[in-house]
């Protein structure tokens, strides 16, 4: 491989990883933090910037390794991302026909989903507190088997 090109799609990977933690820090992240890596992607995307217009690469070739990269680079930064994010406590609003009530409440019991319900007219209002990713995705499927109407809410973390 060319050594234009192979530091031309090291260069792009690492900009499009910086550019992605950027975008989250300055959405998730505090003002210091946010800061530095807006820094760092504008200060290597200026870099690219220069190589492209010097580098001895087609356009179609720019444009392929640029494609690639990003979506590789977004790819595993969301990943990780997604690895690193702590579970917390969601609320879990459900509505159903009250008929089927009952057969709810056991499956959600049975899946270790603490709930209640109450009977409002021909309806059954559940509330379930699920304490992971996968509780909040096994309450759901359950309710989508009653063509449960559902708001589900996450708790803020305490300052």
């Amino acid at each position: 491989m060319n050594t234009a090109i192979l530091l031309f799609v090291i260069c792009t990977l690492a900009n499009v990883v910086i550019a992605t933690i950027k975008s989250v820090m300055t959405i998730k992240g505090g003002k210091v933090a946010a800061s530095i890596w807006n820094a760092l992607s504008y200060g290597l995307y200026s870099y690219i910037v220069i190589m492209t217009a010097n580098a001895d690469i087609s356009t179609l070739g720019k444009v392929l390794i640029t494609v690639g990269c990003n979506l590789i680079g977004v790819f595993f930064v969301k990943l990780v991302e997604e690895k690193m994010r702590k579970d917390r406590l969601w609320k879990i609003e459900m509505t159903i026909y009250s008929t089927n009530a009952d057969k709810m409440h056991q499956e959600l019991e049975n899946a270790g989903i603490p709930n209640n319900y109450v009977i409002a007219g021909r309806h059954a209002i559940f509330n379930c507190f699920c304490d992971t990713q996968s509780d909040s995705a096994n309450a759901l499927a359950i309710g989508k088997t009653y063509n449960a109407k559902t708001f589900a809410s996450e708790t803020k973390l305490n300052p």
